[in-house]
């Protein structure tokens, strides 16, 4: 079982960061009016956040992105009723079966890797010290991805690249193009944002390494 959710999980990564190469926009998506403008543009995202749902819905939006073969992650702190201690998890991972997680927390990231789904932790850097924070939570809770909000401080992604060789995923605050493609030139992977009219303004560049 073991092997076979590290056999899973390996796939998936190589196949989201093959789409994070040519693809640098992912939706967040807080309404579900907004999923059917997502699925529209599933060749030009590298994948989708979902924000939005709980326990009773969140399969079935799971299993419509999967149809459609666009990579989906459930932000575990959105998701009403859906318990994030081993038994919640590992329900995730074996009957809702999204792509991976986001999570702020550092045992869920943990916990959720060792199920075999791709991890994404997402840090808030609103002071220095939360460059620190980023630094030290990495060697405790290794997620395979970071998401650093908000994303109108673009030169910090610099500094954070230069403690890790994880992609960054970046998002929040984000309302004009230009905002996007300057975190995208400091480093980011990937931008993350909510607003549809964005979706498909950032032209196919490749990553910075």
């Amino acid at each position: 079982m073991e092997t076979s959710r590290t056999k899973n999980a390996a796939l998936n990564h190589a196949s989201f960061l093959e789409r994070l190469a040519t693809n640098r926009m992912i939706a967040s998506i807080k309404d579900p009016r907004h999923i059917e403008t997502a699925l529209s543009l599933n060749h030009q995202l590298s994948g989708v956040f979902l924000l939005t749902g709980h326990i009773g819905v969140i399969k079935g939006y799971v299993d419509v992105f999967k149809e459609h073969q666009l990579p989906v992650f459930l932000h575990l702190e959105k998701i009403g009723g859906l318990s994030t201690d081993n038994y919640g998890l590992d329900y995730l991972a074996k009957v809702i079966k999204p792509t991976g997680i986001i999570s702020t927390k550092t045992n869920v990231v943990k916990t959720a890797k060792k199920m075999g789904l791709l991890t994404i932790q997402r840090f808030f850097l609103v002071d220095s010290e939360g460059l620190d924070n980023i630094s030290k939570s990495l060697l405790l809770s290794e997620p395979d991805i970071i998401e650093v909000m908000p994303a109108r401080i673009p030169d910090m992604f610099d500094k954070v690249r230069a403690f890790t060789s994880l992609p960054i995923i970046t998002g929040g605050l984000l309302y004009e193009p230009e905002q996007a493609e300057a975190c995208l030139r400091h480093g980011a992977a990937a931008i993350s944002t909510s607003k549809p009219a964005l979706w498909k303004s950032i032209a196919s560049t490749p990553i910075i390494q």
